[in-house]
């Protein structure tokens, strides 16, 4: 399923994508798209069902309607860097022996086609494209990446924005640069984990002002969905409607030759991750 959240910010409705590409309300179904129905066996079996016979869902114009972001009231959102070949041999890096872990706010999440703002005296954002996973079951002390793939309720777009020199700079906490105003975009869409074969399957690419500058694939993650989820569920509880963005392909504008052409206001981003949707946002000045 295609499950999405409509409306505008702070005031989402659910709905979901049917196969024939229309947008369906699910607000009289379910409240919200979030961990507690993604923990509901019996509330995403309605769900699932309705998807059948979507008929049954009213229609939503979509014409003008915001997309915000596909899941609401998130928990946590746990990130992991330099996990791709790919990224740490354009920065330098050595490959890590065990999974690098950083944090994002919540209330970074913005829709996939919202702005995203440029802090202020900020001279290095840079773009990266990266796997969503949601995770739909609690998860504690898991023993296989199998059992770590059976925890997850589905995928989404996310769009990993970093200023840096806060991240690098200014102090050597990577927080710094993540938490920004803005800057996880995420979704169009939370697609469960049924229509995702292999995670580690999936084409990645994203563009500024139209240049392909990103164009990777998550065969190349150094640790692989499962096997993040497992690790991470070692030194935390992962509970339903957390987030775990997983790393992002070369590309970025740190790993480019000077002068590096970091984002500026004016600029558009365009990002998308084959199945799993596009988004386009344009930057202003915050």
């Amino acid at each position: 399923m295609k499950l999405l959240r409509v409306g505008p910010a702070g005031s989402e409705r659910p709905a979901l994508l049917d196969r024939n590409g229309t947008l369906r309300d699910l607000s009289g179904l379910v409240p919200d798209i979030d961990g507690e129905l993604l923990a509901d066996a019996s509330a995403l079996t309605r769900v699932r069902e309705a998807a059948q016979t979507p008929d049954v869902l009213p229609p939503l114009d979509a014409n003008g309607l915001r997309v915000g972001p596909p899941l609401g009231r998130i928990g946590k959102i746990v990130c992991i860097g330099l996990n791709y070949h790919d990224h740490a041999a354009e920065t330098g890096a050595a490959i890590p022996d065990e999974p690098i872990l950083f944090f994002k706010a919540p209330d970074t999440v913005v829709g996939p086609e919202d702005t995203v703002l440029v802090p202020r005296r900020s001279r290095k954002t840079d773009w990266e494209v990266e796997l969503a996973v949601v995770i739909g079951r609690t998860a504690r002390y898991l023993d296989t990446a199998e059992e770590g793939l059976a925890h997850v309720a589905g995928y989404a777009t996310s769009h990993d924005v970093s200023e840096r020199e806060f991240q690098i700079e200014r102090g050597g906490t990577w927080d710094k640069g993540k938490n920004c105003e803005t800057f996880n975009p995420l979704g169009p869409w939370l697609v469960t984990a049924d229509e995702v074969p292999d995670p580690q399957a999936l084409p990645m690419r994203l563009w500024v002002n139209g240049e392909l500058k990103q164009d990777g694939t998550t065969a190349r993650q150094i640790f692989p969905v499962g096997e993040v989820v497992r690790y991470l569920s070692h030194f935390m509880t992962l509970y339903p409607g957390d987030v775990i963005n997983t790393g992002t392909p070369a590309g970025v504008a740190m790993g480019r030759p000077e002068p590096k052409p970091y984002l500026r206001a004016g600029d558009v981003v365009e990002l998308e991750i084959e199945g799993l949707g596009r988004q386009r946002q344009e930057l202003e000045d915050a």
